[in-house]
């Protein structure tokens, strides 16, 4: 039933994952109903919101412009049914923004396949990643994923090279401006925490051994298809495969870095993999199996849910 109804692209699926998505977003914040609510506080939850689903609409615009999956929307199930597994992933402010923008940056590395404009789409992909970084310096690891993009094109071209440095040298002077007329200070509007923990101490919990376990298996085990399949695209987008396996590898050593723990720093992840376990899922030829794959994906979140319910009570 799941696959038939994503197996095609349609307006019902995205209502389908915007619900997924609130729903997620609302099991993160029921801690809020403790607190006072007052039109402020509503105002800053729905922009959370809409950053949130808007990122998953812009995981869609990339997937479809770069025919990185066939036309169907499991990327985007898939996505919030990640958020639904780790809810946490949402709570993050900052790190909202910074995916949003990882994502903006992601689209302009990936149209590199053109070959046109590249001088205007290399600064702005660096441009979106300096700007990621100020809400989460972390981010700033997405910076090789342009360098790495340039070498998979072969691009010679010395200028191409050094404008990505531009990029992040605008938004860092822009900063400092800031920062200056602001706070009268050079570096107060910057994010330079370069912070990092190693201690996985708030992942011993059943939530979030269950999720992990399932989101790296997963992961693991469609990577392994990905990587195959890359070699039956063809050659004008084999890199576009290629970059996504990589922002990827990115995102989980942001996630072995952060500094807090919370299940939020998983959101850089999503993206990848999701588009990762869809080109699996693509390969997939009995129906029957299909649906238990995307069935535990959508069931196991649930039972964490109920489990989690019954363990506060």
């Amino acid at each position: 039933m799941i696959t038939s109804i994503f197996s095609k692209s349609k307006p019902i699926n995205f209502i389908v994952v915007f619900f997924i998505t609130v729903l997620a977003f609302l099991i993160a914040r029921i801690h809020l109903i403790k607190e006072t609510i007052t039109l402020l506080l509503i105002i800053k939850q729905l922009v959370l919101l809409g950053t949130c689903y808007f990122s998953i609409l812009l995981l869609n615009f990339i997937v479809s412009k770069n025919s990185l999956t066939k036309q169907n929307n499991y990327e985007i199930l898939l996505f919030s049914l990640f958020l639904l597994l780790i809810p946490s992933a949402t709570i993050n402010t900052n790190i909202l923004f910074s995916n949003f923008f990882i994502l903006l940056s992601l689209r302009r590395v990936m149209s590199l396949r053109s070959q046109k404009s590249e001088k205007m789409k290399l600064f702005d992909a660096a441009f979106w990643v300096a700007i990621a970084s100020l809400f989460y310096f972390w981010a700033i690891l997405f910076f090789v994923l342009i360098l790495l993009a340039l070498a998979l094109y072969t691009d010679n071209n010395i200028k191409h090279w050094i404008i990505p440095f531009v990029g992040v040298a605008t938004v860092f002077v822009i900063s400092i401006g800031i920062s200056i007329i602001s706070y009268n200070g050079f570096f107060d509007a910057l994010n330079l925490t370069t912070v990092s923990s190693y201690d996985f101490s708030n992942y011993d919990s059943v939530q979030f051994i269950v999720a992990i376990t399932l989101l790296l298996s997963f992961g693991a085990w469609s990577s392994v298809f990905y990587l195959q399949n890359i070699k039956k695209q063809k050659k004008a987008y084999r890199a576009s495969f290629k970059i996504i396996i990589l922002s990827g590898i990115i995102a989980f050593f942001i996630v072995i870095l952060a500094p807090q723990k919370n299940g939020s720093e998983f959101l850089f992840l999503f993206a990848p993999l999701a588009i990762v376990v869809t080109n699996y899922i693509e390969t997939i030829k009995e129906k029957w199996f299909q649906e238990i794959f995307l069935s535990t994906l959508v069931i196991v979140p649930v039972v964490l849910l109920v489990l989690q319910l019954f363990t506060k009570s």
